[in-house]
């Protein structure tokens, strides 16, 4: 082994990691631009929490 083979491998790794982390970067912006448009034109849900069915049951198990 090389010391020169070595390095090549290391920047190549390197470069791939950085590669995947922007990729990623981009995922990530590029979905968040998507839902807020979306968001921003949805009626609100108004009431905010309501004890429904499925609650009432949980909190009935739940009980220690």
């Amino acid at each position: 082994m090389t010391t020169k083979s070595n390095t090549g491998r290391r920047t190549f790794l390197a470069a791939l990691g950085v590669g995947g982390a922007a990729a990623a970067a981009v995922a990530v912006t590029q979905g968040s631009r998507e839902t807020a448009p979306a968001a921003t034109d949805a009626t609100p849900q108004g009431k905010g929490y309501q004890v429904t069915e499925h609650v009432q049951k949980y909190y009935r198990t739940a009980k220690v």
